[in-house]
Protein backbone atom coordinates (compact mmCIF):
# COMPACT_ATOMS: atom_id res chain seq x y z
CA UNK A 1 0.00 0.00 0.00
CA UNK A 2 1.57 3.33 -1.23
CA UNK A 3 0.94 5.55 1.76
CA UNK A 4 3.73 8.17 0.52
CA UNK A 5 2.97 11.50 2.32
CA UNK A 6 2.87 14.77 0.03
CA UNK A 7 3.78 17.79 2.40
CA UNK A 8 2.15 21.22 1.26
CA UNK A 9 4.23 23.63 3.09
CA UNK A 10 5.90 24.68 6.52
CA UNK A 11 2.69 25.48 8.29
CA UNK A 12 4.91 26.81 11.85
CA UNK A 13 7.49 26.39 14.03
CA UNK A 14 6.70 26.62 17.71
CA UNK A 15 8.78 28.55 20.35
CA UNK A 16 8.63 29.26 23.89
CA UNK A 17 8.96 32.53 24.98
CA UNK A 18 9.69 34.43 28.38
CA UNK A 19 6.38 36.71 27.92
CA UNK A 20 3.62 36.20 25.29
CA UNK A 21 2.59 39.63 24.57
CA UNK A 22 6.28 41.07 23.97
CA UNK A 23 6.68 38.30 21.45
CA UNK A 24 3.45 38.51 19.71
CA UNK A 25 3.98 42.33 19.81
CA UNK A 26 7.47 42.49 18.46
CA UNK A 27 6.70 39.93 15.76
CA UNK A 28 3.89 41.82 14.74
CA UNK A 29 5.40 45.09 14.76
CA UNK A 30 8.75 43.73 13.28
CA UNK A 31 8.15 41.40 10.68
CA UNK A 32 3.95 42.33 10.23
CA UNK A 33 2.71 39.06 10.95
CA UNK A 34 -1.17 38.43 12.08
CA UNK A 35 -1.97 37.67 15.30
CA UNK A 36 -4.50 34.57 15.85
CA UNK A 37 -5.00 34.05 19.06
CA UNK A 38 -8.71 31.89 19.59
CA UNK A 39 -10.98 31.18 22.16
CA UNK A 40 -10.81 27.34 22.06
CA UNK A 41 -7.01 27.44 22.57
CA UNK A 42 -7.40 29.59 25.63
CA UNK A 43 -4.17 31.95 26.48
CA UNK A 44 -1.70 30.04 24.50
CA UNK A 45 -1.10 28.93 21.59
CA UNK A 46 -0.59 32.44 19.70
CA UNK A 47 -0.25 32.07 16.20
CA UNK A 48 1.57 34.31 14.41
CA UNK A 49 0.88 34.07 10.16
CA UNK A 50 1.95 35.29 7.45
CA UNK A 51 -0.49 34.14 5.09
CA UNK A 52 -1.01 30.15 5.92
CA UNK A 53 3.34 29.86 8.04
CA UNK A 54 4.35 31.42 10.59
CA UNK A 55 4.71 31.02 14.52
CA UNK A 56 3.11 29.75 17.53
CA UNK A 57 4.01 31.64 20.78
CA UNK A 58 4.16 29.17 24.28
CA UNK A 59 4.86 30.27 27.29
CA UNK A 60 8.57 29.05 28.24
CA UNK A 61 9.30 27.68 32.06
CA UNK A 62 11.82 30.01 32.42
CA UNK A 63 12.54 29.00 36.24
CA UNK A 64 12.75 25.34 35.16
CA UNK A 65 16.16 24.07 36.70
CA UNK A 66 17.80 23.18 33.62
CA UNK A 67 16.99 25.43 31.42
CA UNK A 68 20.47 27.17 30.32
CA UNK A 69 18.76 30.75 28.80
CA UNK A 70 21.95 31.15 26.48
CA UNK A 71 20.99 27.66 25.35
CA UNK A 72 19.99 27.26 21.30
CA UNK A 73 18.81 23.64 22.57
CA UNK A 74 15.91 25.29 24.59
CA UNK A 75 13.65 27.65 22.31
CA UNK A 76 12.06 25.31 20.10
CA UNK A 77 9.41 23.29 21.03
CA UNK A 78 8.55 21.74 17.66
CA UNK A 79 8.15 22.20 13.90
CA UNK A 80 4.62 20.96 11.54
CA UNK A 81 4.09 20.41 8.20
CA UNK A 82 1.07 21.44 6.78
CA UNK A 83 -0.82 18.17 4.82
CA UNK A 84 -4.16 17.86 3.30
CA UNK A 85 -6.51 15.61 5.01
CA UNK A 86 -5.94 12.64 2.22
CA UNK A 87 -2.17 13.08 3.33
CA UNK A 88 -3.28 13.47 7.19
CA UNK A 89 -4.81 10.19 6.85
CA UNK A 90 -2.15 8.42 4.91
CA UNK A 91 0.33 9.46 7.54
CA UNK A 92 -1.45 7.54 10.32
CA UNK A 93 -0.79 4.53 8.03
CA UNK A 94 2.24 5.06 7.17
CA UNK A 95 3.27 5.68 10.96
CA UNK A 96 1.80 2.39 11.96
CA UNK A 97 3.33 0.45 9.25
CA UNK A 98 6.38 2.25 10.54
CA UNK A 99 6.28 1.16 14.13
CA UNK A 100 6.29 4.94 15.11
CA UNK A 101 5.06 6.11 18.50
CA UNK A 102 2.66 9.17 18.04
CA UNK A 103 -0.01 10.67 19.15
CA UNK A 104 -3.24 12.58 17.28
CA UNK A 105 -4.64 15.94 18.80
CA UNK A 106 -7.86 17.37 18.07
CA UNK A 107 -7.19 21.47 18.26
CA UNK A 108 -10.83 22.31 17.31
CA UNK A 109 -9.79 23.91 13.73
CA UNK A 110 -7.05 21.81 12.82
CA UNK A 111 -6.20 17.97 13.50
CA UNK A 112 -2.62 16.82 14.35
CA UNK A 113 -0.51 14.03 14.47
CA UNK A 114 3.03 14.36 16.31
CA UNK A 115 5.70 11.96 16.40
CA UNK A 116 9.72 12.26 17.64
CA UNK A 117 12.72 11.88 15.31
CA UNK A 118 16.17 10.17 15.72
CA UNK A 119 17.01 13.17 17.88
CA UNK A 120 14.00 13.67 19.69
CA UNK A 121 12.68 16.96 18.37
CA UNK A 122 8.78 16.84 17.72
CA UNK A 123 7.56 17.20 14.23
CA UNK A 124 3.72 17.30 13.80
CA UNK A 125 1.72 17.09 10.89
CA UNK A 126 -1.14 19.22 10.74
CA UNK A 127 -4.19 19.33 8.96
CA UNK A 128 -7.16 22.34 8.98
CA UNK A 129 -10.74 20.64 9.49
CA UNK A 130 -12.79 23.87 8.67
CA UNK A 131 -13.53 25.75 6.06
CA UNK A 132 -9.95 27.32 4.75
CA UNK A 133 -10.88 30.57 3.25
CA UNK A 134 -13.16 31.38 6.64
CA UNK A 135 -10.53 30.49 8.98
CA UNK A 136 -7.52 32.34 7.31
CA UNK A 137 -9.81 35.55 6.87
CA UNK A 138 -11.85 35.27 10.01
CA UNK A 139 -9.48 38.13 11.78
CA UNK A 140 -8.79 40.11 8.59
Amino acid sequence: MNHKIELDFLDHVAIRVKDLEVAADWYEKVLGLKRYQLPEWGPFPIFMLSHKTGIALFPANTAHPSIDPSSKNVKIDHFAFNVNNENFEKAKKHYVELGLDFNIQDHHYFHSIYTKDPDGHTVELTTIVVDEDEFYNATS
